[in-house]
């Protein structure tokens, strides 16, 4: 398979990337900087240098061009505001979704994040990220061109993973580790059958390839 990345540098991204890239997937990231390019190359991906602030649908939708799939990882971040949830957290995905319909890729999975809702209450920073991947994520759910696939992880860590997850429409909160989700996600891409849902992660007790097929209906 090809797969593209938006927010390939991020470590969810990197972490996805070694692991489609090692199961022999070719593996594009699309990155804002170019010094983040040798990153990507150490994790077995292409680096695309693009900023989906800025680009427009034609512009991505030439990087997502014979691709089997595409995964949007891209956030803001950290310590930035709120105006950057809107252009990055729901800007970006929309953009990422529309160029992968005009470049006729179905296959689309989405890093979003619990409590996700465009109706979120809040002023502050984080109210304004969990509407604007609400939104994001409404949008998606929309386009009936795409086959996609929803991943709401819970609170992410930097622990080892273990392999052992709770993967289901409502899991409540939790924490899992980066690794896990990255893990989920290289199934994901490869399940199909998961198109439609929308999901909740955390750490559980049942090993990734059976917890995706579970909710695959396998």
């Amino acid at each position: 398979m090809r797969i593209v990345i938006a927010g390939g540098h991020g470590q969810i991204a990197l972490r996805l990337e070694r692991l489609l890239s090692a199961r022999g997937d070719e593996v594009a990231g699309i990155i804002r900087k170019s010094e983040q390019g040798d990153d990507l190359r150490a994790a077995g991906a292409e680096p695309v240098l693009l900023d989906l602030e800025s680009a427009s649908v034609e512009e991505v939708a030439a990087h997502l061009q014979g691709a089997d799939a595409a995964v949007f990882a891209a956030g803001a971040g950290p310590g930035s505001g709120a105006a950057r949830k809107e252009t990055v957290d729901r800007g970006a995905a929309v953009l990422f979704a529309d160029a992968a319909v005009r470049a006729g890729v179905r296959r689309f999975v989405v890093v979003s994040s619990m409590r996700a809702d465009p109706a979120h209450q809040g002023d502050d920073v984080f109210d304004a990220y969990l509407r604007a991947k609400g939104e994001a994520d409404a949008y998606v759910t929309r386009q009936d061109a795409l086959d996609w696939t929803i991943l709401r992880p819970g609170a992410l860590t930097d622990d080892a993973g273990t392999g052992l997850v709770r993967l289901e429409a409502h899991t409540g909160r939790g924490p899992i580790p980066r690794d896990d989700v990255a893990a989920v996600l290289a199934e994901l891409v490869d399940t199909p059958a998961t198109t439609g849902l929308t999901l909740e992660l955390i750490s559980g007790s049942t090993p990734v390839s059976v917890a995706v097929k579970s909710v695959a209906g396998n």
